[in-house]
């Protein structure tokens, strides 16, 4: 399979999505990685977002809520190549209305190679990277080649 090089800037496009039980445990991530938040550009879904830009004063621009189509929203992004790396604190033991659209968030982020940090500690060797301060090239195959023709 084919694979083809996709730039990452020095200057990150990261999402922000926390689930409702992992919201504040996201915002205390966030202060603490404030400094090297600031020098990215922010993204979020719905109250994750508004809470992140309250609390860091930092701009963040804000997809819906999760349930209301914002997990769909950043997976769009993913494949548009409009995002880098996303941030999701999510919560594997609370049933979630929208879990299909989760999954499908967690599989365009692999299908696409985008960074995707689904906890605390994989949010800290991340974002610790010293690929955060450079450009980077992520490997994208191209699935296109095992789609099936159109007749």
């Amino acid at each position: 399979m084919s694979q083809t090089e996709v730039p990452m800037p020095v200057r990150k496009r990261i999402a922000l999505i926390a689930h409702d039980n992992r919201k504040a445990d996201l915002v205390e991530w966030a202060r603490f990685n404030r400094d090297v938040l600031a020098e990215h550009e922010l993204c979020g879904t719905g109250t994750t977002g508004l809470i992140i830009a309250e609390e860091l004063g930092l701009p963040v621009a804000r997809f819906k809520s999760g349930p209301l189509g914002g997990d769909q929203q950043v997976g769009a992004r993913v494949a548009e190549g409009g995002l880098d790396f996303i941030i999701f604190f999510w919560d594997p033991l609370e049933p979630h209305p929208h879990d299909v659209d989760v999954k499908a968030l967690l599989r365009i982020s692999v299908v696409y190679n985008v960074p995707i940090a689904c906890n605390r500690a994989s949010a800290d060797f991340m974002i610790s990277s010293v690929l955060m301060e450079r450009e980077y090239n992520r490997l994208v195959i191209d699935y296109e080649e095992r789609m099936p023709k159109d007749s």
